[in-house]
């Protein structure tokens, strides 16, 4: 899907302690509704004029089963191994890995910053923005972006499960500490990236 990267959107993300943020996300029953390709494309603009690296329906308000990826360069995040633009309909996790790692994670959502241990590797199935069903298996950033915004579709901001709470930052000391890590840069790394249609 080819989407300009617009300055403007009619929608602002939406922050921690709004309703919308823990109310029950709906399944998408038509992929090609005018009103899905919208929702699709204001979540794709909201996620790069913020400089996210994914976004899910409900921190725009609209609680519907539906996010976005985009692991890339931006001034929170310096990544080596990019990938491209994704879209989750109706997505669903169905393998996590038993090994885990530690990565400081942030949200447009959320003013803080914080480490979160989740599974290094995790595998999605879903449909894109044409209808196709696929599942995508990665580890690195992609799986962790993917497991955050899975957490928004089920109501959980990641300040609930940070790993240990005397080390939240806000983003000033976190660009100054983290950011460039060894071990954020190398949890980070996406070694492995596998998609299939299904």
């Amino acid at each position: 899907m080819t989407v300009r990267k617009s300055r403007q959107t009619r929608f602002k993300i939406i922050q921690a302690g709004d309703p919308r943020l823990k109310a029950k996300n709906k399944l998408i029953k038509d992929i090609n509704s005018p009103k899905t390709k919208k929702l699709i494309k204001d979540l794709i603009a909201t996620m790069y004029k913020a400089e996210l690296i994914g976004i899910a329906a409900s921190q725009i308000g609209e609680n519907h089963m539906v996010f976005v990826t985009h692991p890339r360069k931006t001034k929170a995040r310096k990544l080596g191994k990019i990938d491209k633009l994704r879209i989750y309909i109706n997505p669903k996790i169905t393998f996590s890995s038993k090994v885990q790692n530690l990565i400081y994670e942030g949200c447009g959502s959320v003013s803080d910053f914080g480490p979160v241990l989740r599974p290094k590797e995790v595998e999605v199935r879903a449909w894109d923005e044409k209808g196709q069903k696929f599942s995508l298996r990665s580890d690195g950033i992609l799986s962790r972006v993917i497991q955050h915004e899975m957490d928004h579709l089920n109501g959980v901001e990641f300040i609930q499960i940070v790993s240990d709470y005397s080390k939240i930052m806000v983003k000033e000391h976190y660009m100054k500490k983290i950011r460039n890590s060894p071990l954020q840069k190398k949890n980070s790394i996406i070694s492995k990236l596998k998609y299939k249609q299904l």
